[in-house]
C-alpha cells in the first residue's frame, strides 16, 4: 500500500481509501448487514487501508454508528474522517433535498456544527476526529460566511476535539476564503475517470496550494470495475439511477472499453478493478481514492490496488480510452 501526507497536516493516509456510505443503508442502498461492515472495515485496516471517510448523513447517523462499533477496539489503527454541514432537525439551513422521510439542508451555523461534532463523536465512540470536512457549501437563503464557519472549526481544532479540517464539493474560490480564514488540508470532490472535471482547475489549485484531494465515486459506483453487465437490473430508487453512465446506451460504451483492459490486467497481475483505482491514484494531485465496499472480498480487491504501479505508456493509453468515451467538455 501506497501512504500519501494529508496536506500539510502530518497525517499519513493510504492511497485506497474506504468510503462507507453504501454501510449507511436506507433506499438508495438497500438493507445492509452491520456484523459484516464490520468485518468489511476490519478486512480494509487488516490490509493497509487506513483511512476510514463517513458522515452524519449516510443513514441518517447509521454509517457512523458502525464505523464507531467497527473502530472501538481498534481506534489507533484508523484515520477517521467525517463531514458536517448536513442538517435536518428542523428548518435551519438552506434546502438540499429530501430523503427517506427527512428534509436536508446545508448549514454551516456554529448552532448547529456544534451539535453535529457531538453527535458524530458519540457515535465513533472517540475523543477526537481525525478529519473534520464540511460536506456540501453553505448556500442563500441561509448563508453561513466561510470565515464564520471557519472560526468555529478552528476553535473545535485547538479544543482537541478534530485535527484537521477540510472541505467537499468545494470550488476554487471556495477554497481560496477557506484557507484565508484558517487551514484546511484537503478537498474530497467526485473524480473517475469518466467524470474529470476537477482536472480544468480544482486539481492544479489543490496541487499548488499543497491540499490533499480525496477523490469519491472513482469506481462510478462499481460501473468501472468490470462486474457489471447489461444484464445488472437497476431498481426504482437504487442511487445508480443517477448516474447517466448506467443508461444502457452508455453503459455498453464503458462495458466494452474496460473489457478491452483486460490484457491490461493480465499484465499487471491485478483485477479489472484494481487496474482503474491504479490509474486513478496515478493521476497527478491525487492523494487517494475512496472506494466503497460493503463485502470483505471486495475491500480486500480495492486494497490490493494500493501495490499495483502501471506504466507511464498504459496510463497515457487508458486516458486516450477515456477521452475518446467520455471528452471533458
Amino acid at each position: 500500500m501506497q501512504y500519501r501526507e494529508l496536506g500539510n497536516s502530518g497525517i499519513k493516509v493510504s492511497a485506497v481509501a474506504m468510503g462507507t456510505w453504501a454501510i449507511g443503508g436506507g433506499p438508495w442502498w438497500g438493507d445492509n448487514d452491520d456484523q459484516q461492515s464490520i468485518k468489511t472495515i476490519h478486512a480494509a485496516l487488516d490490509h493497509g487501508i487506513n483511512l476510514i471517510d463517513t458522515a452524519p448523513v449516510y443513514g441518517f447517523g447509521h454509517s457512523e454508528k458502525v464505523v464507531g462499533e467497527a473502530l472501538r477496539d481498534r481506534r489507533d489503527k484508523a484515520v477517521l474522517a467525517t463531514k458536517c454541514g448536513l442538517w435536518w432537525d428542523d428548518q435551519r439551513g438552506s434546502y438540499h433535498f429530501d430523503y427517506d422521510g427527512h428534509t436536508v439542508n446545508r448549514s454551516l451555523s456554529a448552532e448547529t456544527l456544534t451539535i453535529e461534532i457531538e453527535r458524530s463523536l458519540t457515535r465513533l465512540q472517540t475523543e477526537c476526529i481525525d478529519l473534520l470536512q464540511t460536506h456540501w457549501q453553505s448556500v442563500e437563503p441561509d448563508k453561513t460566511p466561510i470565515e464564520d464557519t471557519m472560526a468555529y472549526l478552528m476553535k473545535m481544532r485547538d479544543d482537541g476535539k478534530i485535527r484537521a479540517i477540510g472541505a467537499s464539493n468545494v470550488s476554487c474560490a471556495e477554497m481560496d476564503e477557506y484557507r484565508a480564514a484558517g487551514v484546511i488540508v484537503s478537498n474530497q470532490p467526485r473524480y473517475s475517470m469518466l467524470d474529470r472535471g476537477i482536472e480544468s482547475e480544482v486539481l492544479p489549485y489543490c496541487i499548488k496550494n499543497n491540499v490533499a484531494v480525496l477523490a469519491y465515486s472513482p469506481l462510478e459506483q462499481g460501473l468501472l470495475t468490470g462486474k457489471i453487465g447489461m444484464d445488472y437490473k437497476l431498481t426504482d430508487s437504487a442511487v445508480r439511477n443517477r448516474i447517466s453512465w448506467f443508461n444502457p446506451e452508455n453503459r455498453i460504451k464503458v462495458i466494452t472499453m474496460v473489457k478491452g483492459w483486460e490484457s491490461l490486467a493480465t499484465k499487471y497481475n491485478c483485477t479489472v478493478a484494481q487496474l482503474v483505482i491504479a490509474w486513478t491514484i496515478a493521476q497527478p494531485g491525487l492523494t487517494c481514492a475512496l472506494c466503497g465496499a460493503r463485502k470483505e472480498s471486495n475491500i480486500i480487491e480495492n486494497a490490493g490496488a494500493g501495490d499495483v504501479e502501471i506504466q507511464p505508456e498504459d496510463i497515457a493509453r487508458m486516458r486516450a480510452d477515456v477521452e475518446v468515451l467520455a471528452p471533458v467538455i
